[in-house]
């Protein structure tokens, strides 16, 4: 075992991710895998995207290197830089050369949120080069059959500001997520929170109200997670009108009209 190995053991997913599949994303993801291409998942928060690749990363028995892509993120937070140790400049690689290294997945997750020039990395890596350059090392590392770039982002908020070029997204296989169908999003939630089919049913329902209130302002309906979440509350004693006013509504919003239509909303639902 190198020490790539030993870094990445945080990384691998040793027990199966419940995740139902909504079609043949699976397959799909699994063949772009084999075939050396990189994925784009898209789709709103909460929806399943990052569980997805849990269960990818778990079915191809690969470490899932995960980052949080936010409006600070650079190619130095991605690809390593030097730290001074004991007085010694000591170089060390960020995430996404880890997982290049060892042949991992990596998964930058909402990458329109990260600075523009992370584009000078990933582009080299997601087409048939499939090489990362190290430009502070003078290195330049070709990626093993096992590795695979993933990245998501949510189109709802999308803007001129943050959206993916066409050059880049061009050099994805994409597959578009949404939230599932009421019957099998009823089943992620009673599996995921413990409690009875006719209170999931129920959660399920009021997720579909809020998401119908997007055109009156609401930024975005509730989530899958946000979901499970009040269920577990409920599950674990909570009143579900108040599970649902903490774990949903709060969550959706601070104003105090979106907030009473949420409100009559929960309580035409318990």
């Amino acid at each position: 075992m190198n020490k790539h190995s030993i870094r990445l053991d945080e990384h691998r997913i040793d027990e199966e991710p419940f995740y139902l599949p909504i079609g043949e994303e699976i397959t799909i993801a699994e063949t772009a895998h084999r075939r050396g291409l990189p994925l784009l998942l898209k789709g709103p928060t909460g929806c399943g995207k990052t569980r997805f690749m849990q269960y990818l990363a778990w079915k191809l028995k690969l470490p899932l290197v995960t980052v949080s892509c936010h409006d600070d993120l650079s190619t130095s937070d991605l690809v390593g830089r030097y730290l001074i140790r004991s007085g010694e400049a000591v170089w060390n690689d960020g995430p996404l050369t880890m997982a290049v290294r060892a042949g991992a997945i990596c998964y930058l997750d909402e990458i329109v949120e990260a600075r523009k020039d992370t584009t000078v990395v990933i582009h080299p890596l997601a087409d048939d080069r499939r090489e990362l350059p190290i430009e502070k090392r003078g290195e330049l590392l070709t990626a093993p059959a096992s590795f695979m770039l993933a990245v998501s982002y949510n189109p709802g908020y999308q803007s001129v500001l943050k959206d993916l070029k066409t050059s880049t997204r061009q050099r994805f296989v994409a597959l578009a997520f949404s939230y599932p169908q009421a019957e099998l999003e009823a089943k992620i939630v009673r599996r995921e929170s413990g409690m009875d089919s006719t209170m999931a049913n129920s959660l399920v329902k009021l997720g579909n109200m809020t998401r119908a209130l997007k055109d009156s302002g609401l930024a975005e309906g509730a989530s899958t997670r946000l979901l499970i979440q009040a269920g577990k509350l409920i599950a674990e004693g909570i009143n579900p009108r108040t599970a649902c006013q903490v774990a949903v509504c709060e969550a959706l919003t601070d104003d105090p009209e979106l907030l009473a239509a949420l409100f009559e909303m929960v309580s035409s639902q318990f």
